[in-house]
């Protein structure tokens, strides 16, 4: 039996439910506690889940954890990362990677003269529709891919999120919250971006809360809430692509590619399952039986899991930190682009997360 892996997670905030809820799934971590700067917050969190609350120092001194997730607000992504592999730790991190790509780029640094790893959110392109979608695609089912389309609108998320401020801060907006579960699927799906396009807006200067317990507050909007441009690949298919939190609503695909035979219809990189269609120009659409797992379920707790089975085995992690890296530069030239005018070019190529295998047991990677 391969040795566990001790884990530590600083920040308690919203999203480290779902990640927690999800360990319980993989044998291989062993959670040995959780840190926030709010006491408060990391109290309640251990006691939900009968772990032990620590404080952030004790959790980086301590020997028996071995990688550090870290689920803090965006802002501080690369402050905590920093700190963590400077104590000899691996860190995966919640996406983005940083709030721009020069400061992530000396995180994702840092972890390579330590000689320790770095990961990032998101890992929903794990998941059982996502890789089989890759498969059909690699195997030839809509012959070279040529275009597509991917898309995210929402009204915002001042409507459900309890504190929702940080969503509009720097660091926040829809690409920088969203944009990395699409942008990393394609990559996921079509390999690296090449250049990008874009045009950014802003609807408004502030937004009205309408969730509790913030319910009537009027939050600041300092980043551009609508963007809309083009991802040319490597490959040289293009991609048309819209995050926005301003539109009311909308009946677009999340993901859509064409390509030589037929398309594809992917679902939503923001989940691990989902229906998968494709057509050709004779044949209608028809839905495509997943042949993956991790297709029914939240799974948000993958790519840690898989970062310490390729710990254990040697072999490297795939939600990685220059794949994060990579969406980062992909999702901040779509600001430089509507700023300047121009295409961007963008200058990482990290290399395409190995597929995943047909039939791997749940709990395990391959």
């Amino acid at each position: 039996m391969v040795e566990r892996v001790g884990i530590g997670f600083i920040g308690c905030g919203n999203i480290s439910a779902a990640y927690l809820k999800a360990a319980a799934g993989f044998p291989i971590l062993d959670i040995r506690g959780v840190a926030d700067l709010n006491a408060d917050a990391a109290n309640a969190r251990a006691a939900e889940f009968g772990l032990k609350a620590q404080s952030i120092d004790a959790m980086l001194a301590d020997p028996s954890i071995e990688i550090i997730v870290n689920l803090t607000i965006p802002k501080a992504h690369v402050e905590v990362g920093l700190q963590a592999v400077a104590a000899g730790k691996h860190v995966h991190s919640e996406k983005p990677l940083g709030i721009s790509t020069a400061e992530a780029r000396k995180l994702v640094e840092a972890a390579k003269a330590k000689g320790v790893r770095l990961g990032s959110a998101p890992d929903t392109f794990f998941g059982g529709a996502h890789q089989t979608s890759r498969k059909l695609i690699d195997e030839g089912a809509i012959g070279t891919p040529i275009a597509g389309t991917a898309f995210f609108m929402c009204p915002g998320h001042e409507r459900w999120h309890p504190n929702p401020g940080f969503y509009y801060l720097d660091g926040g907006g829809p690409m920088l919250d969203m944009g990395p579960y699409y942008v990393t699927d394609l990559v996921n799906l079509l390999g690296p971006v090449a250049r990008v396009a874009g045009v950014a807006t802003k609807l408004r200067d502030e937004r009205l809360v309408t969730s509790e317990p913030l319910n009537g507050t009027r939050i600041p909007v300092e980043v551009a809430t609508h963007v809309a441009g083009t991802l040319q690949f490597v490959s040289g298919a293009v991609v048309t692509i819209a995050m926005s939190f301003d539109v009311p609503r909308h009946q677009h695909s999340p993901i859509e590619l064409y390509g030589s035979a037929g398309s594809i219809l992917v679902p939503d990189p923001n989940h691990f399952g989902g229906d998968i269609k494709l057509a050709t120009a004779s044949d209608d659409w028809q839905t495509v039986p997943t042949q993956h797992g991790y297709a029914d379920g939240n799974f948000r707790v993958i790519g840690v899991a898989d970062m310490a089975e390729a710990i254990r085995t040697g072999r490297p992690h795939r939600a990685s930190g220059d794949l994060a890296l990579h969406a980062l530069e992909v999702m901040e030239a779509f600001q430089r682009s509507s700023d300047t005018g121009e295409h961007i070019t963008i200058a990482s190529r990290p290399e395409r997360p190995a597929a995943l295998p047909v039939g791997v047991a749940i709990g395990a990677l391959g």
